[in-house]
């Protein structure tokens, strides 16, 4: 079986440990060979990132640096106009084309995901893998919950290049990035929420303040 790979994008405004630590969970149940995670330039559906571009790519590589399993990628940073996921996605079939690809998201992001630019056209790329909280529930408009019946498959390595929707229960931290911007903001301690080299740079360079 070839091995597939994961896609997590997400604004990482900062990077967090919640994040590493859903990344790295996926990949070991998925077996997955890396998960790129990809921070957006111009998010459709949320406020403007705190931090720049290239400050939150560089604390993804700090944060990234030392695990295999991880790595960055910046190509929703050099793409003008919104940071679609559709072009993020149809950009790593080109690359590798016969890889299995998974775009990883929250439940409370999935439950949204029919208002995403051409959203149904996603499966034609990537499987969707929704990480959910223990014992969660989500609550689905009938449109998405007809096309997520249509396409749900057992949360397992595939075969297939794309195509299925799975859902995953992991071990979720209860920590945000906008936990993480408020505690700075208030001048309290982060540490042990984001990794070390990250939030020396946070430091460095005065960020959330």
């Amino acid at each position: 079986m070839v091995k597939g790979i994961g896609l997590l994008g997400g604004t990482f405004d900062p990077i967090h440990i919640g994040h590493l630590r859903s990344a790295i969970e996926v990949a070991q149940r998925l077996d997955l060979i890396q998960v790129s995670l990809i921070p957006n330039a111009v998010p459709p559906h949320r406020s403007p990132p705190v931090a720049s571009g290239k400050q939150r790519l560089l604390m993804i590589q700090l944060a990234t640096k030392y695990h295999a399993l991880l790595d960055d990628e910046e190509c929703e940073l050099v793409r003008t106009g919104p940071s679609y996921t559709i072009e993020t996605v149809q950009l790593f079939r080109q690359r590798y084309p016969d890889r299995p690809l998974y775009w990883i998201m929250g439940s409370d992001a999935f439950q949204q995901i029919d208002s995403w630019y051409q959203w149904q056209q996603l499966l034609s790329y990537c499987h969707i893998v929704v990480i959910m909280r223990p014992e969660s529930r989500l609550h689905l408009q009938p449109n998405l919950k007809e096309w997520c019946q249509q396409h749900q498959a057992t949360a397992q390595a595939s075969d297939d290049l794309y195509g299925s929707i799975m859902f995953l229960e992991l071990t979720q931290l209860a920590i945000s990035s906008s936990m993480i911007r408020q505690l700075l903001k208030q001048q309290h301690s982060a540490a042990f929420l984001v990794p070390e080299p990250v939030l020396s740079v946070i430091e460095q360079l005065q960020l959330y303040q």
